[in-house]
């Protein structure tokens, strides 16, 4: 019988080698977690005074309080009554709305640009073939890359 046969996976089987192969692995880890200073070194002091200090870090007494001022479950599930009702009567409002043009396509048209200022809406005017090349020819200029800096040489 084969181990799908068995209804046996792969995985089942290696699970356990593998678990053995990583803690054996990471076994030899283990020392280096506790290290010693080499008291014979000068920044020693200094080391063991850092290490020292925060070794109690961090303490409970320098997290955030617990909020006081938050609202109740009352409270929460009222305001989210309250947005569903305005989500409701909005949703009506929208399908109340005829979004279908029936009119004259021109005189809506008109309606929109009488509302808009048509100098801030005009695009760029004609240009003649001399000032699109001078236009580009300003750009090209602004995208030439600096001159090289002078290094002195070894």
């Amino acid at each position: 019988m084969t181990g799908v046969e068995m209804n046996v996976f792969l995985s089942k089987k290696t699970i356990l080698p593998a678990m053995t192969g990583l803690l054996l692995a990471t076994g030899g880890c283990v020392g280096s977690f506790d290290p010693q200073t080499d008291m014979t070194s000068p920044v020693a002091p200094r080391i063991q005074e850092l290490v020292d200090s925060h070794r109690q870090y961090p303490r409970w007494a320098d997290f955030p309080a617990t909020p006081t001022d938050l609202p109740q479950p009352a409270q929460v599930a009222a305001n989210v009554n309250a947005l569903n009702a305005e989500s409701g009567a909005l949703a009506r409002q929208v399908a109340s709305i005829d979004w279908t043009l029936d009119g004259d396509p021109a005189a809506f048209v008109e309606s929109i640009n009488r509302r808009f200022d048509p100098a801030r809406m005009a695009p760029i005017g004609a240009q003649t073939p001399e000032e699109v090349e001078a236009f580009a020819e300003a750009l090209r200029r602004r995208a030439a890359a600096p001159p090289p800096i002078d290094r002195p040489r070894p």
